[in-house]
């Protein structure tokens, strides 16, 4: 599953996904922003990995910021806009 969002104002957010068993497996999030460590972009794969597709957008928020290594500084990009990425990604994916 493919899903992407242009923050207002900011950058291009992508999260590729699949599923398994009511879960987000395999997540990449990519896109035109920048992260500062670098250790952040695999801390926010990580953080929605393995989590339910049912989950509440505050609660994937909150994963996400609190999975980010202390110091991270996030350009053009913000855990809400990562989030709508992420539900795209489902509709598109989800059958007709």
């Amino acid at each position: 599953m493919h899903g992407e969002y242009k923050m207002p104002g900011g950058k291009l957010v992508v999260v590729d996904l699949a599923l398994h068993a009511g879960c987000f497996k395999g997540v990449q999030l990519s896109g035109d922003f920048f992260l500062e460590p670098d250790a952040a972009l695999p801390a926010i794969n990580a953080a929605l990995e393995g989590r339910p597709i049912d989950i509440d957008d505050a609660m994937l928020a909150a994963a996400i910021d609190a999975a980010l290594p202390a110091g991270t500084t996030m350009y053009g990009i913000s855990s809400a806009a990562i989030v709508v990425a992420l539900r795209r990604a489902l509709r598109e994916g989800a059958p007709a």
